[in-house]
């Protein structure tokens, strides 16, 4: 088990998603712009996560991503191995076979103590720290509003008294 890029990302936006999570659901967009990683690296990870129950998703107007279970019953490790290839963790270890040993007890440590740390005290770090989270942003409507409507000046007659009234003079005048 390696702390990789991936698993940053992926612990960081777990954080940015449970903080904002009470307003309801997340899109994946406003947690790529704070968190300033590319909208389909987050795609990639979040399909990962949702897989393993770690999210759900609603989908439509207001969908995004919340939490799959209490984020007191997740844990760094469980991110981690969610989104993490384990390809990659195994080749770690088949490196060089004299210290492969070695190895395979620092990863069983780094999981171990990894498997200590929940989502939920993580947050909590972020809100002692002084953590801010901003309202909810008001969501745009689904059609564009229509421009205002200018009302119409006309030099008809408006009834038929103003219309005889003006009887031998051309419109207008």
């Amino acid at each position: 088990m390696r702390m990789s890029t991936k698993g940053r990302f992926a612990v960081n936006a777990l954080i940015d998603l449970a903080l904002r999570e009470g307003a309801g659901p997340v899109a994946l967009a406003t947690i790529s712009a704070r968190q300033q990683v590319s909208l389909s690296y987050l795609e990639q990870m979040f399909s990962r996560l949702k897989r393993v129950g770690i999210v759900d998703s609603t989908r439509g107007p207001g969908g995004g991503y919340t939490l799959g279970r209490a984020a007191a019953e997740i844990t760094v490790a469980d991110i981690m191995t969610a989104v993490d290839d384990p390809l990659e963790s195994a080749a770690e270890g088949s490196a060089d076979g004299l210290s492969q040993g070695l190895w395979q007890r620092l990863n069983e440590a780094m999981l171990k103590h990894m498997s200590t740390i929940t989502l939920h005290s993580l947050v909590e770090e972020q809100k002692a720290g002084g953590a801010t989270v901003e309202a909810r942003p008001a969501r745009r409507a689904i059609a564009p509003q229509a421009p205002a409507v200018k009302p119409v000046r006309t030099l008809a007659p408006n009834s038929v008294f103003a219309l005889a009234g003006t009887m031998g003079r051309p419109f207008g005048h």
